[in-house]
C-alpha cells in the first residue's frame, strides 16, 4: 500500500514538473526605449520577443562611463518587464505592465528583466 502511494506521488510530482514552463521562454512582443546615437540624436532602440527570466543589458548603453542610460521605455510584451538603472539588472527598479506599461523621458535604464 505504501509503495502504490509512493509510486502515485512521483507521478504526480513528475508529471506537475513537466508541466511547468521552462527557462527558455520568451516574452510576445516588442520592448522599446530611447538612447543617444553616437552623434548625440535620440534613437529607438527594439527588444522583440526578449527571452524571460535573463536579465538583458541594453548594448547601446552598456558603457556606463562613456554613454547616458536609456529612457522612456515602453512594454508592449506580454510580460512584465523590470527596467534598472544599471547594467547587470542592478540599481534601482522600476516595473511595467505587460502591453501598456510605459515610464517617462525621466526614467532612466541600462537593463530589463522580463518575468
Amino acid at each position: 500500500m505504501r509503495l502504490r502511494l509512493a509510486a502515485t506521488a512521483a507521478a504526480g510530482a513528475f508529471a506537475l514538473l513537466l508541466s511547468l514552463p521552462g527557462s527558455a521562454s520568451a516574452a510576445s512582443g516588442q520592448f522599446t526605449y530611447v538612447y543617444a546615437d553616437e552623434n548625440g540624436d535620440p534613437a529607438v532602440g527594439r527588444l522583440f520577443d526578449p527571452p524571460s527570466g535573463v536579465c538583458l543589458t541594453l548594448s547601446e548603453v552598456a558603457d556606463e562611463a562613456t554613454t547616458p542610460p536609456a529612457h522612456s521605455p515602453r512594454n508592449r510584451t506580454d510580460a512584465v518587464a523590470t527596467a534598472f538603472t544599471g547594467t547587470d539588472c542592478t540599481g534601482d527598479a522600476f516595473s511595467m505592465r505587460p502591453h501598456t506599461g510605459y515610464g517617462s523621458e525621466r526614467l532612466k535604464l541600462r537593463s530589463v528583466f522580463f518575468s
